[in-house]
Order: structure tokens, then C-alpha cells, then sequence
């Protein structure tokens, strides 16, 4: 047996084997009626660049491809997920769990917005609420069988974004932005999150990069010039798409038909994807 390390009286050779020296695992146990092989989280260093509509797109292709699919909505303060899919609680409580609630498509969806007595509760936590709630959200639901869970985040890097990397065997993220020259900064917070988190950055995906003109089909850049490709470049990561902005799929998520939306402009992350199922 090890023995206990003496402060007093440590050495570098009576220290070999002492249990403080091995690192903690600080994954939470997944519950125990689920069984999910890929975990991809979805983040951006800031808020309004169209994070939760990629996760819902990304997920959607995946479910078209035939996979078993949900997505853990893990914006607690500012859940979408749910609206976008027109899903409404409450989710159904078991003895072993919770059960998530399913979209049209098929897809599992958990979010804080199926357990408030009405969807427009805001939910006042602090930090470690907050980061606790996420834990649940892998640990107390009843998943079933997924092939890939896809984790929507809040903004930033704070304790939820960290809480999830820590806790849940996240497999890799994509980063999320769009063209103003601010994000080239935002961008590399997130990727920089990631390795020091030791997380595979799958690549970037770009929203709001351009709005086809409905006459004459032309790009109008709204936000300028894209960045994205040398950003990428000068951090060694691909770029997975460059989304136009599509007054269509804000309609389908605004009147709860996400579940339709068939996004192209992401398949090579869906490809991405893809491949890791065949590895």
C-alpha cells in the first residue's frame, strides 16, 4: 500500500505512488439506462453567432443520415433548443431518471426549458447551479442509445463550458463565429479553451457569412469581408462551413419547425463527423 505524503518530511523518492500525485478523474458517471458513443460540443466565445442554430443543424443531418441522435442543451439561462423544435414540457420523470422529450425528426432534446412550470421563467442561478444542472443533464437522463449527443453551450468560457469539458467525455467541438473582425479573437479563446482542456477542435463552421440577393442570386457580404479561412490557418484547424444568412430557417425555428430544415452548408462537418463513426 502507498504510504501518505508527509509535508514535513517528503522527498522526491518517498513520494513515488502516493496517491496525490495520480490525477482525479473528474468525468461524471453517465446514467445508467444510457449508452451514447460520440459527444460533440458546440461552442462559441461569444454570444449571437448562431450556436444553437449549427447544434440543431448538425444534429438534424446526422438524424437524416440515420444515427440516433440527441443534443443536451446545456445554455441554461438562455435555452433555444426546445422552441426551435416546437417541443414543450414537462419532461416525463421515471425512478431511474428523467426521460428527454423527442422531436419530430427523432432527436432527444434535455434542456432547463422542459423543467420550468412555464418556458419563459428565467432561471436566476449562480455559477455552481448552473454547472451542477449540466451534470444532471448527463448523469440523471435517461438517454437510451445515441450515437452522437451533441452539447450546446453558452458563450464564453465559464464554469458551464468547463464543467462539461471536466465532466463529460467530450470527443471533440466545433467553434462557432461569423465575419466581424472582433471574432478573430473569439475564436482563438475558444480553440486555446480546447487545448488546454486537451479537446480535439474539429474545425470552425461561419455564420452569417453572406444573404443571397433573391433577384440576382449575388453574395452581399452584410458583415464584411471573412477572416476565417487565415484564422483557421494560423491555428492549424479546417473550416466546415461558411453559412449564408437564410430568412427560412429563422422562420422554421421561429414557428418550432427546425425539424425540416435540411442545411446544406454544413455538410463537410457532417463528413467530420461521419468519419468518426468508421474509425
Amino acid at each position: 500500500m502507498a504510504k501518505e505524503c508527509n509535508s514535513t518530511s517528503c522527498t522526491k523518492e518517498s513520494c513515488e505512488g502516493c496517491p496525490s500525485r495520480k490525477p482525479q478523474s473528474m468525468l461524471v458517471d453517465m446514467n445508467k439506462d444510457s449508452n451514447i458513443k460520440h459527444v460533440i460540443g458546440v461552442v462559441s466565445g461569444k454570444g449571437g453567432v448562431g450556436k444553437s442554430f449549427v447544434t440543431a443543424s448538425l444534429a438534424n443531418q446526422m438524424a437524416q443520415k440515420g444515427f440516433n441522435v440527441g443534443i443536451l442543451d446545456a445554455d441554461i439561462t438562455g435555452p433555444s433548443i426546445p422552441k426551435m423544435y416546437g417541443i414543450q414540457g414537462p419532461a416525463q420523470a421515471a425512478e431511474d431518471g428523467i426521460y428527454p422529450m423527442t422531436a419530430k425528426n427523432g432527436i432527444k432534446v434535455m434542456s432547463v426549458n422542459l423543467l420550468l412550470p412555464q418556458e419563459d421563467e428565467p432561471v436566476i442561478w449562480r455559477g455552481p447551479i448552473l454547472a451542477n444542472m449540466v451534470k444532471q443533464f448527463w448523469s440523471d437522463v435517461i438517454w437510451g442509445d445515441l450515437d452522437y449527443l451533441f452539447v450546446d453551450m453558452p458563450p464564453g468560457t465559464g464554469d458551464v463550458p468547463l464543467t462539461v469539458f471536466q465532466s463529460l467525455p467530450v470527443e471533440g467541438i466545433v467553434i462557432v463565429s461569423s465575419p466581424q473582425d472582433l471574432v478573430k479573437m473569439i475564436v482563438r479563446k475558444a480553440y486555446k479553451m480546447a487545448q488546454m482542456m486537451n479537446i480535439k477542435v474539429l474545425g470552425v463552421v461561419e455564420n452569417y457569412s453572406y444573404v443571397l440577393c433573391p433577384d440576382c442570386g449575388k453574395e452581399i457580404k452584410i458583415f464584411g469581408d471573412s477572416h476565417i479561412e487565415e484564422i483557421a490557418a494560423d491555428l492549424g484547424m479546417e473550416v466546415l462551413g461558411k453559412m449564408p444568412i437564410n430568412p427560412l430557417y429563422a422562420e422554421a425555428a421561429d414557428q418550432g419547425a427546425f425539424h425540416a430544415v435540411d442545411n446544406e452548408y454544413v455538410e463537410k462537418a457532417v463528413e467530420k463527423l461521419y468519419m468518426m463513426e468508421r474509425e
